[in-house]
């Protein structure tokens, strides 16, 4: 017997260990074998004596395209057409970046909107209260 922790690092509800060593212990966890969505990384520890600790870790994998969506959220109501604009794109590798389509245009929020518009109003305000002041009278 080892005077040293066994681990055993397990993913979801599989029965079959990812790793069975001892501690200290590193240990590279390959997300590119697990589907994209929500995972736990469970880690079961038995010490020398026999005792047993469990941690879980839930983790969110997303390794396919990233999937972004302009129109609706998580949990709106909606009702008749609603138009949405969807956009797709890949990291790449970890050795080069994928820069065709990794931007994804969205509209104008509104407040941008009312910030555009109270300016130029205020402009415009300055703009005739200068042609009709006596200076300009005077050009």
């Amino acid at each position: 017997m080892s005077a040293k922790s066994k681990i055993r690092v397990f993913i979801d509800n599989d029965e079959q260990p990812l790793a069975d060593v001892f501690a200290p212990a590193v240990f590279e966890l390959d997300t590119r074998k697990l589907t994209d969505g929500d995972h736990v990384l469970k880690i079961v520890s038995k010490d020398p004596s026999g005792k047993e600790g469990v941690r879980t870790i839930p983790f969110v994998v997303r390794n396919g395209p990233a999937i972004a969506v302009e129109g609706i959220k998580e949990n709106d109501s909606v009702d008749g057409v609603v138009p949405l604009m969807i956009n797709a794109y890949g990291k790449g590798d970890l050795k080069s970046f994928l820069i065709s389509g990794s931007e994804t245009p969205q509209s104008i929020p509104s407040w941008v909107w009312i910030i555009i518009i109270s300016f130029v109003g205020w402009a415009l305000y300055y703009f005739v209260r200068y042609l009709a002041s006596p200076i300009a009278s005077n050009l």
